[in-house]
């Protein structure tokens, strides 16, 4: 089975509250996929790296897609590898970096990945220590993703990002950030262009159903059907 759920920041409890994260439900062969700002390789430490090592021991597989709230030169380290039709970056056996612009088929669907956002915060932070500038997709990345899409003949099952594309932020009551324009620009023209069943994104902090293919997620654990 294939679950999903939204933005963990780094909360180690999530992983170990069953309340939060229903370990008794995820097995062996499961996979858990979490919506961006996944947080657990931010301060790159001893301590964050063996709470990595203990998410090893779990039977299930945690599939990331990157967020704003996010160390990328230290995720940026992991090794590349090819995983189910697409590129990641493999944090441990179970613990998978879900790269910008790839295409994997899980269980016999096919998921679209496109992470990063923009760090409204960004001015309480510091540049290369709590906030990085590859938060928001390089050109490359935007020519992969497109590439890929059109490899696919623009249909997938699903769409996972970390934010909105801009006409939906608006739908949800929200007003778009000049600053990502780009990126939620081309999530709408990824949401236009693609023919797909659904689009879960975190990012907003909030679990609310915006309509009957668009899902934003927080600390709901969904089960993908």
């Amino acid at each position: 089975m294939i679950y999903i759920t939204g933005d963990t920041h780094g909360e180690q409890a999530r992983f170990y509250n069953s309340d939060l994260i229903p370990n008794t439900k995820l097995s062996e062969g499961d996979y858990l996929i979490v919506l961006g700002d996944f947080g657990y390789i931010f301060r790159n430490d001893e301590r964050e790296k063996l709470f990595l090592d203990s998410l090893e021991l779990l039977p299930y597989t945690i599939l990331f897609i990157d967020g704003n709230h996010e160390n990328f030169p230290a995720i940026y380290s992991y090794p590349v590898v090819e995983w189910h039709e697409g590129k990641v970056h493999k944090i441990r056996e179970n613990v998978l970096h879900l790269m910008r612009g790839e295409i994997f088929e899980i269980e016999g669907k096919t998921f679209f990945t496109m992470g990063g956002a923009y760090s409204i915060d960004r001015y309480m932070r510091a540049e290369g220590i709590s906030w990085w500038a590859e938060e928001l997709p390089s050109d490359a990345e935007y020519k992969n993703a497109a590439r890929n899409l059109e490899a696919h003949n623009f249909k997938v099952d699903y769409i996972l990002t970390h934010t909105l594309p801009r006409e939906m932020i608006l739908r949800y009551g929200k007003y778009p950030d000049f600053h990502d324009g780009e990126l939620t620009g081309f999530l709408e023209w990824v949401m236009y262009e693609t023919e797909f069943k659904h689009w879960y994104c975190g990012h907003w902090h909030d679990d609310v159903d915006l309509d009957e293919k668009f899902t934003v997620l927080w600390f709901d654990v969904r089960e993908m059907e």
